[in-house]
C-alpha cells in the first residue's frame, strides 16, 4: 500500500497470466498422437513448446508500471525522445534518472545501454534506440530492429535477469510499420529463449490499445499454445523468417571470407583452367571465386557457351532477386484473393498446395505480382516435397493463365520447386485445357509432363489425397456432386493417379 493508503499502481508480472495459459482450444493429446503429427504433417519453423510459450505475457498497459527486473525504454540516440513510452518512465523514474543517462553519452541505433530503476518498481530500465523507417532501407532497418531485441535481452541475460517488461521499440514517431516490427520482436524473443530459455522466466509485451490486436494476431505464429495452433499458424508466417537468432536474412550480402584464405580446404579441390598452378586452396566462397564481368556472362549464355556451373550460379542470383523483391513488395491485394493456400497432406505424408484458377482474374492483376506471391508463399514450402492441386473448374478465358506466364514462372523459380513437386491434380480439366497442358509440356518445358495427373472428379481425388486434408472452394464440391454425385470418404485406389 501507498503512504495515503491507496493501493499501489504498480502491476507484479507474477500475477498476468502467460500467454501459453490463454490458448482457447487446447488439443486434447497425448504424447503419442504428437509424434503422430510430426511424422505425418510439415512442422512450423516454431514449434508448439509449451515451457516456451509459457514464459511470455501479453499485457495491455505502460510499461513503467511493470514490477519485473528491468523494463525497456525506447529512445532517441541522445537518450531525450519525448514519446509517450519515455515520457511515462521519465515521470515515475523521478529526476536521478536524467542525470544517470547523461553518463552514458547518448546510445547508438540498435544498442541498449542500462541504468538503475530509481523510483519505478523495476529494478534497471534498458535504455535502446529504435530505427528510424524508409522502404528504399528496409533491410537496414530490419536488422537495426532485430539488434534492439537481441541486445536487451543478451543485456539482460548478462545481468542475470530474471523477468524483463518490453514496450514496443517501434515508435510511432519513428515510422516503422507495426506488423512488420512486430513480426521481427516475436521472432527474436523465440529464438532467443530457445537458446537461453533457462536464463529469463518472463518476457512482457506491454502494448497500447492500438498495437494489442496485432500482437494478438501474430503471437500464435511464433508462440503456438497448442499442436493445432501451430499447425494453423504455419501458412501465415512470411517468407523471411530469419536465421537461427531471429535475423533477418539478405542472401545477396552472404559472403564468406576465410579466417585463412591461403590454406587449404577440404572438400573444394578446383582446378584452375589455362594455368599451370594448382589454385585449389583458395576456396568456393563468393569473394575468392571473383566472378568477372556480368554483362560477358551474359552474352555467353546468348552464345550458349556458359557451362552448366555459371548458369545454376547466375539462375540462383537472379531468383534471389525475385525473392527479396517478394518480401519487401506490398502483396495484400494478390493474397486476398485466395487463389494460393496450404492444405494438409496426401497419402504421402507430403504438404498439399492448393490453387483455385477461378480466383485468378488473370486481365485485372499484375501479374508480376501474381509471381511475386507465388515465390513468398511457396519459398519456404519447395524445400521439401509437396504437391499442387489445381482445381479448373468453372474457370472462364479471365481465369486461364497464359503459357507465356507459366514459362517464366518455371524458369524463374528455384531448382528446388522442380526437384520436390512431385505431383500436379489438375482436376476438373476441359478437353481444351488438356491440349495446352500437353503441348506446354511437351514443347515448352521439361521434366513436368509425367507429374501432370488429369481428375475428372473429386473421387478419383481422394486415392491420393483424402477428403479431410484439403479445404475446397464451396463452388467446387457443387460442381461435382452435380456433375458426378455426392462423394463419400472412403474410395479404392485410382490407377490413374
Amino acid at each position: 500500500m501507498d503512504p495515503l493508503g491507496a493501493p499501489s499502481q504498480f502491476v507484479d508480472v507474477d500475477t498476468l497470466p502467460s500467454w501459453g495459459d490463454s490458448c482457447e482450444d487446447e488439443l486434447d493429446t497425448s504424447d503419442t498422437s504428437a509424434e503422430t503429427l510430426q511424422g505425418n504433417t510439415v512442422r512450423s519453423p516454431f514449434l508448439y513448446k509449451k515451457d516456451i510459450s509459457g514464459k511470455v505475457i501479453l499485457w495491455k498497459g505502460d510499461v513503467a508500471l511493470l514490477n519485473c527486473t528491468a523494463i525497456v525504454n525506447t529512445s532517441n540516440e541522445s537518450l531525450t525522445d519525448k514519446n509517450p513510452v519515455s515520457e511515462s518512465v521519465f515521470m515515475l523514474a523521478g529526476p536521478d534518472l536524467k542525470e544517470d543517462l547523461q553518463k552514458l553519452k547518448g546510445c547508438r541505433t540498435g544498442e541498449a545501454k542500462l541504468t538503475k530503476g530509481f523510483n519505478l518498481a523495476a529494478r534497471f530500465i534498458i535504455h535502446t534506440v529504435g530505427p528510424k523507417y524508409k522502404s528504399r532501407y528496409r533491410t537496414a532497418a530490419e536488422s537495426s530492429l532485430h539488434s534492439c531485441y537481441r541486445n536487451v535481452l543478451q543485456l539482460a541475460k548478462e545481468q542475470s535477469m530474471s523477468s524483463v517488461g518490453f514496450c514496443v521499440i517501434n515508435s510511432a514517431k519513428r515510422g516503422y510499420p507495426l506488423e512488420d516490427a512486430t513480426h521481427i520482436a516475436l521472432r527474436t524473443v523465440r529464438r532467443f529463449l530457445e537458446i537461453h530459455g533457462e536464463t529469463i522466466e518472463k518476457v512482457v509485451f506491454a502494448v497500447s490499445d492500438l498495437e494489442e490486436a496485432t500482437y494478438q494476431k501474430l503471437l500464435p505464429l511464433y508462440f503456438p499454445r497448442s499442436l493445432k495452433e501451430e499447425r494453423r499458424s504455419l501458412p501465415y508466417l512470411p517468407a523471411d523468417i530469419g536465421n537461427a537468432e531471429g535475423e533477418p536474412v539478405v542472401p545477396e550480402r552472404q559472403i564468406r571470407i576465410s579466417e585463412k584464405p591461403g590454406a587449404p580446404e577440404d572438400n573444394h579441390e578446383e582446378e584452375a583452367e589455362g594455368l599451370g598452378v594448382d589454385l585449389s586452396f583458395i576456396g568456393s566462397h563468393a569473394f575468392a571465386r571473383m566472378e568477372g564481368d556480368i554483362d560477358k556472362q551474359r552474352r555467353l549464355i546468348l552464345q550458349g557457351q556458359l557451362s552448366e556451373a555459371a548458369l545454376q550460379k547466375q539462375h540462383q542470383r537472379n531468383y534471389n532477386r525475385w525473392l527479396c523483391q517478394a518480401r519487401s513488395e506490398d502483396l495484400s491485394d494478390i493474397a486476398s484473393l485466395k487463389a494460393l493456400y496450404q492444405t494438409g497432406v496426401d497419402n504421402c505424408g507430403r504438404t498439399v498446395m492448393v490453387v483455385v484458377g477461378r480466383n485468378i482474374p488473370v486481365t485485372l492483376i499484375d501479374m508480376d505480382k501474381a509471381l511475386l506471391y507465388f515465390i513468398h508463399v511457396m519459398d519456404h514450402i519447395a524445400v521439401k516435397e509437396y504437391v499442387l492441386v489445381y482445381f479448373h473448374t468453372l474457370t472462364s478465358e479471365y481465369n486461364h493463365l497464359d503459357s507465356d506466364f507459366l514459362k517464366k514462372l518455371y524458369d524463374v523459380v528455384d531448382v528446388k520447386y522442380k526437384r520436390n513437386l512431385k505431383a500436379v491434380y489438375f482436376v476438373h480439366p476441359t478437353f481444351r485445357s488438356k491440349v495446352s497442358t500437353w503441348f506446354f509440356t511437351t514443347f515448352s518445358v521439361s521434366g513436368l509432363k509425367d507429374k501432370i495427373h488429369h481428375v475428372d472428379s473429386l473421387h478419383q481425388l481422394f486415392a491420393a489425397i483424402s477428403p479431410e486434408q484439403i479445404d475446397f472452394p464451396p463452388f467446387v464440391l457443387e460442381y461435382d456432386a452435380r456433375e458426378n454425385g455426392p462423394y463419400c470418404t472412403s474410395y479404392p485406389p485410382s490407377p490413374d493417379l
